[in-house]
């Protein structure tokens, strides 16, 4: 019998300490190009804010990354890392600044696993990363989705409150408003269907290309 608690905590308890903002994975220093489209105007309330991470979530990162999380967590080999897949995900960045987003935040969510859950878990992006060890624990499946994705949209969220700036009800709102679509996106994602991926989030792309070249930036990305 193991010792690791992990194996008998509430798979909820576990996702929820993996996905709090205290996570060691450092989310709360990305904006997804966010504070790019504040910075010029796209976003400026909580109408324009509220779209712009919709868009994100339905055309573009947000079910992309389900996506990668489900196709990880189905991967036939635990042991064996998704090599293919991983380099699906950095092909998927669509700038250097999100690619970096998502290899330094995979490989701190994968050093934080490690020493926690003593599980063997190779560096990935992000997703990639999370479906691995969610699928070594045993973790469900429809439960990490629906997580990740509130989570993804929670910290853009957080984001928009810093940089808008938007009150912390009116940001509550956003993520309340968005709680359908979060259930839609990671229920569509469960089958781990890679050929299903597909972006259209232009705008949300664009920022993100041209965040690296503001002259004031709180955030990474």
């Amino acid at each position: 019998m193991t010792s690791d608690p992990a194996f008998t905590t509430d798979p909820a308890l576990i996702l929820h300490q993996w996905l709090s903002p205290a996570f060691p994975v450092g989310a709360f220093s990305y904006s997804h190009g966010l504070e790019t489209a504040v910075a010029s105007g796209q976003i400026r309330d909580a109408a324009s804010t509220r779209g712009w991470i919709e868009d994100a979530l339905q055309h573009g990162a947000g079910q992309a990354d389900a996506i990668l999380l489900a196709a990880a967590w189905h991967a036939p080999d635990r042991d064996a890392p998704d090599e293919d897949l991983a380099e699906l995900a950095r092909a998927l960045a669509p700038s250097a600044e999100r690619l970096l987003e998502a290899d330094r935040m995979g490989a701190a969510f994968a050093a934080a696993v490690r020493a926690l859950h003593g599980i063997t878990l190779v560096d990935a992006p992000y997703p990639v990363a999370f479906g691995h060890a969610a699928r070594a624990l045993n973790l469900p499946l429809p439960l990490c989705l629906t997580l990740f994705v509130q989570a993804f949209v929670a910290n853009l969220v957080s984001a928009a409150v810093r940089l808008v700036p938007l009150g912390q009800t009116d940001g509550q709102r956003i993520t309340h408003a968005l709680s359908p679509l979060i259930a839609q996106v990671a229920t569509l994602a469960q089958p781990g269907e890679v050929d299903q991926i597909g972006s259209a989030a232009f705008a949300v792309d664009i920022a993100s290309m041209r965040h690296e070249t503001l002259v004031t930036r709180l955030f990474q990305s």
